[in-house]
């Protein structure tokens, strides 16, 4: 019984009075000796429909090999997906959010009722990351997370394109920039690969804050998903999950209040995506540690924008590989003073342990700012109060957006009217785009508007115009863009009552965002409000809408208050 593998499979390998499931794991393979070995899950949110999942089932042969090759026992099997970059601009972005709970609750159950001793999830897109850490963390066993890695980028004409070339093409193709063939070229050429979504998206800003969080091997995040390094990680999880097992060591051993500060500060000098406010808030909450809006705030105000990444800037998540990778950037940070090397990770060591074996930078890259002389002085996530999100909303300003904007009111209760709004031309520069009913309950499922900003720049917009949602932005989206608007209109928020020319002004240095209206006129046009109907009265969208919290509170859907910081 002291055997420290085993924990938990030998309730099914060691009790004689479960005859049944000693039957059903020899008729799976298992022989005798295999009985006292750890049973690891191998976990893959692999399918074909999409570059950033199509490889993953194959990664997981490897990762199979691995711990087989350290005498454990490894089992297979999958979890969804939903591909964000196919689904955005439709109905089926309404699922994206969602799959990450599903993801999470279809990992605890699968790992639970067999009794798992481990887990490994090997993981692409968006949701897929947050969704396989959320089961980790609420599973407690020891476990790692494997990114599938980023994709390489395409070329036309010459230069370097990536997913988000194709959406903002199809805006310079309706404001005629660009020809049909030209547009055609872009899209048959942007993706020539398996792996994520290229840029600082959300999916590599996921998987960086993962590493930061101490809960993935170093360079995870930054291998290219069809490199023979990642290929070599695969099979070196086999090792490293059966450390973990030797020293017991768990998510809860692993992740603190410092590690959420470590990831948190990664993700502003990188330049990631507002994505990650939702999923470490998710996260925080599976672990039972508190993290509020004011963290990010607080954590924003103190670290400079040093990456110059895609959306924004310049560089995709390749040439960080090539330039010295995560752990690289990590290492600066480090040296620099803002992170904490005392965190622990599931190497056993700690994060200054870790990247003391890493290689600084190469000499000469351009990929990260000098600290005296960054991008942006604070990061670029601003978490914005006022009269239309007076719980919060999500502001991404790297700086070159401006950081004061005042307009009109364009309010439009889908994202698809303000898409055609945009198509027609009826946007003009100064306007403020309000896209509302999108919020978790009302969208349901808080859909991201990357095709509305996508399209927005490409009509040369992008430095005329704002927009405001109580949905989400993609990782992909740059502009003067505020999402995570709460209350949300489907809740009667300030965002339902705004009209058409009412002056809003978003001041990221104030960090406020308000509609400039008297507090009785909004009080006046409160009564006249009607809560929509549900779009959906069945079905998983209808039990998220149901169960789901708001977004300054994670949309998570399982209801269990975070416990108090350790």
């Amino acid at each position: 019984m002291s055997n420290p593998f085993n924990k938990f499979s030998r309730k099914l390998t060691q009790d004689p009075s479960q005859p049944s499931s000693l039957a059903m794991l020899h008729g799976a393979g298992l022989k005798e000796e295999d009985f006292g070995k750890g049973q690891i899950g191998i976990v893959s949110s692999g399918f074909e429909g999409n570059p950033c999942n199509m490889h993953l089932n194959d990664l997981a042969r490897l990762v199979k090999q691995g711990v087989e090759e350290a005498e454990l026992v490894g089992w297979i099997f999958n979890t969804i997906g939903v591909s964000d970059a196919m689904s955005m601009g439709t109905t089926g972005m309404r699922f994206s959010l969602p799959s990450r709970d599903i993801i999470a609750d279809s990992i605890e159950t699968v790992a639970s009722a067999q009794w798992y001793d481990g887990i490994l999830p090997i993981m692409g897109c968006d949701k897929n990351m947050p969704g396989a850490v959320m089961a980790m963390c609420r599973l407690n066993r020891p476990s790692l997370m494997i990114y599938g890695g980023t994709i390489h980028s395409g070329t036309y004409n010459g230069r370097k394109i990536n997913i988000l070339s194709t959406l903002e093409a199809y805006g310079e193709k309706l404001s005629g920039r660009l020809t049909e063939e030209e547009f055609r070229g872009i899209m048959i050429n942007a993706c020539p690969g398996a792996g994520s979504c290229g840029g600082m998206y959300t999916a590599n800003t996921m998987a960086s804050a993962i590493e930061a969080l101490g809960l993935s091997l170093p360079y995870s995040s930054s291998y290219p998903a069809t490199s023979q390094e990642k290929k070599e990680e695969c099979l070196r999880a086999g090792r490293a999950i059966h450390r973990l097992l030797e020293l017991d060591l768990k998510p809860s051993d692993i992740v603190t209040e410092k590690s959420f500060e470590n990831a948190i500060t990664l993700v502003m000098a990188l330049g990631g995506s507002t994505n990650v406010v939702l999923h470490l808030l998710a996260i925080a909450k599976a672990i039972g540690i508190r993290l509020h809006l004011s963290d990010f705030q607080r954590i924003s105000d103190r670290t400079p924008l040093v990456a110059d990444l895609k959306p924004s800037g310049k560089y995709l998540m390749e040439d960080v590989h090539h330039a010295g990778g995560i752990p690289g950037i990590m290492r600066a940070l480090l040296e620099a003073g803002y992170l904490h090397g005392d965190t622990l990770t599931v190497t056993g060591r700690t994060l200054a342990e870790n990247l003391a074996e890493a290689p600084p930078l190469q000499e000469g890259q351009r990929i990260l700012a000098p600290f005296d002389k960054p991008l942006k002085a604070s990061g670029h996530l601003q978490v914005l109060y006022g009269n239309i999100a007076s719980q919060g909303a999500v502001a991404k300003i790297t700086g070159k957006e401006g950081e004061l904007f005042e307009g009109p009111a364009r309010p439009f209760d889908s994202e698809f009217d303000a898409i055609k709004a945009i198509e027609d031309n009826l946007i003009k520069p100064g306007d403020v785009i309000v896209i509302r009913y999108e919020g978790p309950k009302g969208g349901p499922g808080m859909p991201e508007m990357l095709k509305v900003t996508a399209a927005v720049m490409g009509a040369g917009l992008g430095n005329s115009v704002a927009v405001i949602t109580d949905g989400r932005f993609s990782g992909g989206t740059h502009g003067f863009v505020i999402g995570h608007i709460t209350p949300e209109a489907f809740e009667g928020g300030t965002i339902a009552l705004l009209k058409d020319g009412d002056v809003i002004r978003i001041d990221a240095r104030k960090k406020t965002i308000d509609v400039l209206l008297s507090q009785d006129e909004l009080e006046r046009r409160k009564p006249m409000w009607i809560q929509p109907s549900m779009k959906y009265t069945q079905g998983v969208l209808y039990k998220y809408a149901l169960t789901v919290s708001t977004a300054s509170e994670g949309c998570v859907t399982d209801g269990h208050p975070a416990r108090h910081p350790r």
